[in-house]
């Protein structure tokens, strides 16, 4: 198992950039007319590059409304899924958050803005060296990540008040759930992979998991 250290986000990014408009267009459009009103998120995602985080010859899609290809059977997930999560999730400067599947570090980097810490696990070695090149580059430091299997999340800093699950699971992994803390929120989309999937979410309320089917999904499969 590797771990990986990043650093943080300490830094704006241009307004110059070449896909400044294209970004926001991207949340006028795809966004906030789909319903997404939380101000940090909105902000959030006008600030992190996407085109960054997706690979080269697929810069000039980065900000279009589908997921994308990032390798080794991976997808950077569609826009607004990014941001529903993150809304669902209620995050909180104060809070700690998970990630399980860290991909191309997107997620990770919109969260980062919005919480104290954000923990993150990728069980693919190569994705995960490349986004702690990506953080460091970007100048991100409250993102910890490591390399190995979710399933059992990290219980070392447990417990969560945020997980979010970014791959699709046969069934709800018990370790998550018994890391989430109390009046904590986790998401999640359950189900078999190119099947029916759905996304939901766990809130634990007096010790006790409450689970709400919020939408249709797809996702790539969780893998061990």
């Amino acid at each position: 198992m590797i771990i990986l250290g990043f650093l943080i986000l300490g830094k704006s990014f241009s307004q110059t950039d070449n896909y400044y408009n294209a970004r926001m267009d991207m949340v006028r459009r795809q966004i906030m007319d789909r319903g997404i009103t939380d101000e940090g998120i909105l902000e959030s995602m006008k600030k992190v590059p996407r085109h960054l985080f997706v690979p080269e010859k697929y810069r000039k899609e980065a900000y279009s409304d589908y997921p994308l290809p990032i390798g080794y059977g991976q997808t950077i997930s569609q826009p607004y899924i990014v941001a529903y999560m993150t809304e669902i999730v209620r995050p909180g400067r104060k809070k700690k958050a998970l990630e399980i599947g860290t991909g191309s570090g997107y997620q990770a980097a919109v969260l980062a803005e919005l919480v104290d810490t954000v923990y993150t696990i990728e069980i693919v070695k190569e994705l995960a060296e490349e986004s702690e090149i990506r953080f460091r580059r970007l100048g991100y430091r409250n993102i910890i990540g490591k390399a190995g299997d979710g399933y059992n999340g990290w219980a070392e800093h447990a417990p969560f008040d945020i997980i979010i699950v970014t791959a699709a699971a046969d069934k709800i992994p018990e370790p998550l759930t018994e890391q989430l803390a109390e009046k904590g929120r986790m998401i999640i989309p359950v189900g078999a992979a190119g099947g029916s999937q759905e996304l939901k979410l766990l809130v634990r309320k007096n010790g006790k998991i409450q689970t709400t089917s919020l939408l249709p999904v797809r996702f790539v499969p969780f893998t061990r």
